[in-house]
């Protein structure tokens, strides 16, 4: 028998781990060992993508290719990760995903093991699509993993790291590659093997720290959509790569290539629509959100892509930089994909807020290309500098919140496929955009060169066209004027390249203003599980009121949006049990115990019985607990005894979700594992805690009538609001203990907040003290009367304006919230008066100004 004990949870035969009593909710350390493996992955599968890009002029040397397998090296990997990536999803939701992602690992390995053995181009160009199925997965499954364990609005902060691996390795990869080439005893070859260390510690990191329930269904994968989607991609990668090379942009191949790509998809669509478990369900793109997202990731793709590959040629080739410093200059762009990603994370954790970002980094990634555009091979570099930080902001800010917002709107059996369709678009982007980026490259740089050719004399004409045919050239070996000639030419068709990509990069910006901000949900996918299917015990996650999450009835999403008692808030915690495994632990509302169902259900199941109990083992009778699946389909109910025993049965070996409940307690939630034999499990509930306390005056003591008292948790969240009594006494129960603010307001004294701590037992008491808020109010005279519109300031001892009024057509001004002390009051209108005043209790009435001009 096993089972997985949360925090205040015993079973007979278990053990206890070292938070199994603390009830505290998931650490962000925890969170961050169970995140490791996943960003050491995720790098691994990125570095792999742009490590080679700084050494891929030297690789094509050698091996003896030219341009169109240096964009075939990056665009088979591209291809083979978008046609994969949809895969990765739908599997995702159907087996373990821990044992995916370590599959994936696996697979890119092997890739990388064999592209750096390659002999010729055609050998690296298969090891690369290997290692593209590989990383494919790695990028799908860290975002949905990541998300099936934390809710979307703490997601952000988490984002931020992964967007940050992701900044590091995108753009820190050619520094690496660089490097590597550089260094006499390594060579390129080590360039394609620097990720399998990355690789090999993930896979035991993995194991290691990653435990996710395992959704038991029956796998039926969709590999005839697998087979058209990527035979769709195929074709149009190969129709855009041999485009203005091979043949014209209009000729029969493209009408034949295109065509026959617009069928393969047609034919998708179809399969897709009738499969039982489709690969990409065609349902999510009803949602406005989803569709719209999977769009922008579609055009940021190409500008992604085309920046990190399209760089390294520049630097190289015209600027005559050594792999090395290629890497280097490219660090701008580091600093600004890891500046934006980061930091838009925690903002949208600590907001909720995350729409504005999208719209940014649209406008910024715009105006990044667009300035890049004008780049020539003599630019000045911190010009080069100042575009490429723009551009990696913009990046930065689009790239992770586009896959948040899509993963914010499904539903947690669809978080894989939803997942993996924004990456499957952003990587077709970057694949479309190499390939018919870089066949543009090749016609623009070949038209600068024989625009300037006439430059260079007969002889150097002659050895020019030599250095432009074939392959990439060797910078270092040519002559002078023929090395300024092709650098020119390099320089501006490269600049070219990011000038084509600014407007794809604005269709992206205008597809974010149309996408909905809709509030990000407060549980994790897991969480959310619980709560699905109507009738289900309500399951949510902290701080969220009962609407945000599960699903609910047509009169209440008409309802306005409102604050829900703490007492009636779910809260959620993520726990590490004995045997390491992270278990949800979902708070669920109080729910009242209707009939005596003590002797559990008679479905003839595997028994679950235990007992309830509270502090000090006391015996809670009549405690609530139900049984419910991960799918949150109530399954069977009991309320405990006098003794505090209950007895269930659970259908058949698996796991579920345990809850109890009872007045004047802390839900509890846990999930539990049944085998084949009786399950013994005891609860242990914790007492909710009560805050109480008086408002006096600070001066006399005496209790302040009416008072408003508003208590707030960490996050702003209003937890309860009431006025005080005759006394001054006000009293709050069903507290979730922990850090509060207390914030009260009464008429005629200043407004307070404190912290306060709220016990894990019985009520805190609290007394707090308001200071009496003196006034000042008068009216201005003029000889005709009360003088309306004039201006007056009032400033304190040291010479601080505290507050200006204008007066109004009855000539009166006041200033309120005042602090006991010398005043001065100015009043203007006519020729400035200035008097002085002393304040103290309530302050003072009647402060009448005269004013008149000289004479009157």
């Amino acid at each position: 028998m096993a089972t997985s004990t949360p925090a205040g949870v015993r079973g007979s035969h278990a053990k206890h781990g070292a938070d199994a009593e603390s009830g505290a909710p998931m650490s962000h350390r925890q969170i961050m060992e169970a995140l490791s493996g996943l960003m050491l992955g995720m790098f691994a599968a990125i570095l792999s993508s742009t490590v080679v890009s700084n050494a891929l002029p030297e690789i094509i040397t050698d091996l003896g290719g030219g341009q169109s397998a240096y964009t075939w090296v990056v665009t088979a990997q591209l291809l083979a990760m978008t046609a994969s990536t949809p895969l990765w999803g739908k599997l995702a939701d159907l087996m373990s995903k821990k044992a995916l992602i370590q599959i994936g690992l696996s697979i890119y390995i092997v890739g990388s093991i064999v592209a750096g053995l390659s002999q010729n181009p055609g050998m690296l160009i298969t090891a690369r699509v290997i290692q593209g199925l590989g990383a494919g997965g790695l990028a799908a499954l860290a975002q949905i993993i990541m998300a099936a364990m934390i809710s979307p609005r703490e997601r952000g902060r988490y984002s931020g790291y992964l967007g940050a691996v992701f900044a590091v390795a995108t753009v820190g990869g050619p520094l690496l590659g660089g490097v590597i080439t550089d260094t006499d005893w390594l060579g390129w070859r080590y360039c394609l093997f620097i990720g399998v260390p990355f690789a090999l510690i993930a896979v035991f990191v993995l194991q290691k720290t990653l435990k996710l329930p395992v959704t038991k269904r029956k796998v039926k994968v969709d590999w005839a959509g697998a087979f058209f989607i990527t035979a769709a991609v195929s074709l149009l990668l190969l129709w855009v790569t041999f485009a203005d090379d091979k043949y014209e942009w209009l000729s029969w191949q493209t009408y034949a290539m295109v065509g026959g790509a617009i069928v393969l998809t047609l034919i998708f669509l179809l399969v897709e629509a009738k499969a039982s478990e489709p690969i990409i369900p065609l349902r999510l793109f009803r949602n406005r959100t989803i569709t719209l997202a999977s769009l922008a990731s579609l055009f940021v793709g190409v500008a992604m892509f085309a920046g990190t590959v399209y760089f390294s040629q520049y630097f190289q080739l015209a600027r005559d930089k050594s792999p090395t410093m290629s890497g280097v200059m490219t660090i701008p762009m580091i600093a600004g994909l890891f500046v934006s990603s980061t930091v838009s994370g925690q903002i949208i954790t600590k907001t909720g807020k995350w729409k504005a970002w999208l719209v940014a980094g649209g406008a910024l990634v715009t105006a990044g290309l667009g300035l890049l555009g004008t780049l020539r091979y003599d630019t000045e570099y911190w010009h080069v500098a100042v575009f490429m930080a723009i551009m990696g902001l913009g990046i930065g800010m689009m790239m992770q919140n586009l896959v948040l917002c899509t993963q914010n709107q499904v539903a947690p059996q669809d978080l894989g496929a939803a997942s993996s369709v924004v990456t499957f678009f952003r990587s077709l982007g970057g694949a479309v955009g190499v390939s018919a980026l870089g066949s543009v490259m090749s016609s623009r740089i070949s038209h600068y060169a024989t625009d300037t050719i006439s430059e260079l004399s007969p002889k150097q004409q002659l050895e020019a066209g030599k250095a432009l045919g074939g392959g990439i050239p060797d910078m270092d070996l040519l002559p002078g004027p023929i090395r300024t000639w092709l650098e020119s030419a390099y320089g501006h068709g490269i600049a070219d390249v990011f000038l084509y990509s600014a407007p794809i990069a604005f269709l992206a910006f205008l597809v974010t203003l149309f996408i909905k901000e809709v509030p990000l949900k407060t549980a994790g996918a897991l969480q959310q599980a619980a709560a699905q299917e109507p009738g289900a015990v309500p399951a949510q996650a902290a701080g969220a009121s009962v609407t945000a999450d599960a699903p609910v009835t047509a009169a209440a999403a008409a309802a306005p949006e409102e604050k829900v008692p703490s007492w009636a808030v779910a809260a959620s915690q993520t726990e590490a049990g004995p045997d390491g495994t992270q278990r949800l632990a979902a708070m669920a509302t109080v729910a009242t115990a209707q009939g005596d169902f003590a002797a559990g259900s008679a479905g003839g199941g595997i028994p679950v019985r235990g007992h309830v109990r509270g502090a000090e083992s006391v015996p809670v009778a009549r405690a609530a607990v139900t049984l419910i699946s991960l799918a949150g389909r109530q399954l069977g109910r009991s309320v405990a005894q006098a003794d505090g025993a209950y007895a269930l049965d659970a259908p058949g070996a698996g796991s579920y979700v345990l809850i109890a409940s009872a007045d004047g307690f802390q839900p509890q939630a846990s999930t539990i594992t049944v085998n084949d034999e009786p399950l013994a499990y005891d609860i242990l509930l914790s007492g909710t805690s009560g805050l109480s306390g008086v408002v006096r005056s600070a001066d006399g003591g005496t209790p302040v009538t009416g008072a408003m008292v508003i208590v707030t948790d960490v996050r702003g969240d209003v937890l309860a609001t009431g006025l005080t009594g005759e006394h001054g006494e006000f009293d709050f129960a069903e507290l979730v203990p922990g850090q509060v603010t207390v914030a009260v307001n009464a008429a005629g004294h200043r407004p307070l907040a404190l912290p306060v701590e709220v016990g894990g037992t019985g009520v805190t008491r609290i007394e707090v003290a308001l200071h009496a808020g003196a006034r000042v109010q008068g009216t201005v005279r003029a000889a005709s009367g009360p003088l309306a519109d004039a201006r007056v300031t009032l400033v304190d001892a040291a010479g601080n304006v505290v507050g200006t009024a204008t007066t109004g057509s009855d000539g009166a001004y006041a200033f309120t919230d005042l602090d006991a002390g010398e005043y001065t009051v100015i009043a203007t209108g006519y020729p400035p008066v200035a008097t002085g005043l002393s304040v103290s209790g309530r302050g003072v009435d009647g402060h009448d100004i005269e004013l008149a001009h000289p004479g009157e």
